[in-house]
């Protein structure tokens, strides 16, 4: 089974890399000037807007739901190469120089996922997806709340383990609605 979901995860992680680095050459770095307050206020509209449409069962914008995991997917990868980055490094960076810290925030995430999945037993593939995007905003809380405390915790995981939970449990949810087929 580990075999199969490191499959489907490149699948998806490549979907979401090939959109990020479209994305990169068409509007550059602009994300660089967002605080990661702001980025993680960026992944809860994608969150809520999943939801929403969960709940409603209807849309009125035309884009469904793949796209938002996608965005949070991305958004994520953003949020934790921001963490590194410091204002003496550029606003603008070349998609030359993006690649490999994306590749290198993804690879990270899985093999935090591969650890996670040994000891849940892939408990994931019987999850609902809408159960899913609760955990994401549930996560998206925790990390506002570590932001509200300067990022101070006292027993708990960091802003940067939350947001590699967000981009797995995203990736789970495309995989489960097919996206890695």
């Amino acid at each position: 089974m580990e075999e199969q979901t490191i499959g489907e995860y490149k699948q998806v992680i490549k979907a979401c890399k090939d959109i990020f680095l479209k994305k990169t050459k068409d509007y550059g770095t602009a994300w660089r000037v967002l605080r990661l307050s702001s980025i993680t206020d960026q992944i809860f509209i994608k969150a809520q807007r999943i939801r929403s449409i969960q709940e409603k069962g209807t849309q009125k914008v035309d884009e469904g739901i793949t796209g938002e995991f996608i965005a949070i997917i991305n958004y994520c990868v953003i949020a934790l190469i921001q963490m590194e980055l410091t204002d003496d490094d550029p606003m603008e960076m070349e998609v030359e120089n993006l690649e490999p810290l994306y590749d290198e925030k993804v690879n990270e995430t899985m093999a935090l996922l591969l650890n996670k999945n040994h000891d849940y037993g892939e408990a994931w593939r019987d999850m609902r997806v809408a159960s899913m995007t609760d955990i994401i905003l549930m996560k998206l809380l925790r990390v506002k709340q570590i932001e509200d405390n300067a990022g101070k915790t006292i027993i708990s995981e960091g802003i940067d383990a939350n947001y590699q939970d967000m981009i797995n449990y995203a990736v789970f949810c495309l995989i489960l609605m097919d996206f890695a087929k």
